[in-house]
């Protein structure tokens, strides 16, 4: 049956709206428990939920834009076509990983974002989405998250910087200046 799901369906029935970072999104989970304030170091010393989760959809034309979060975040493959994500390490270092259903072919369902870690993703694949989750601990709040500067990482990073260029590129949809949290 998911074959025959449309973005579009998809977006309606989980009621998807667009999201400054990652294509569309409805924010599933927020801990009605806090960390006080002062219970985490910096940057989180000023108190956060326990935890976030939220859905987020990806098309070709709202990918996942270059952005980080301060919080680490666990990503989660449910339907639709694998994707492909680009990790920028604080090292210097890059990272290449496909969140999909393909575990044969070394696809992962699940994968862990550090906190501050800048990525970017774009679908790879014929379906034309890609349904998943994040997971963030402590929760995210809009403080944590960070749009990257594509020239200035294009520049610190010049083994991907074609790759994080066609996926900034490829951006269709007018997303909302504030981020959906």
């Amino acid at each position: 049956m998911t074959t025959e799901l449309t973005a579009d369906e998809i977006r309606t029935l989980l009621k998807l709206e667009p999201n400054a970072t990652c294509g569309f999104v409805r924010l599933t989970f927020l801990s009605k428990q806090a960390i006080a304030a002062g219970g985490l170091p910096a940057p989180f010393a000023d108190g956060r939920p326990l935890g976030s989760a939220l859905y987020f959809m990806v098309t070709p034309g709202a990918p996942v834009r270059l952005h980080r979060i301060r919080n680490d975040q666990l990503y989660h493959y449910y339907l639709g076509d694998p994707l492909e994500l680009f990790l920028l390490h604080s090292d210097g270092t890059t990272d290449r990983v496909v969140v999909g259903p393909d575990i044969r072919s070394g696809q992962r369902v699940q994968l862990l974002i550090p906190g501050n870690t800048f990525h970017t993703a774009r679908l790879i694949g014929r379906r034309s989405w890609f349904l998943g989750a994040s997971t963030e601990w402590p929760g995210v709040v809009p403080a944590d998250v960070e749009i990257g500067n594509l020239d200035e990482l294009a520049g610190k990073y010049p083994a991907v910087a074609a790759e994080l260029r066609a996926i900034a590129a490829s951006v269709q949809y007018v997303t909302p200046t504030k981020v959906i949290r």
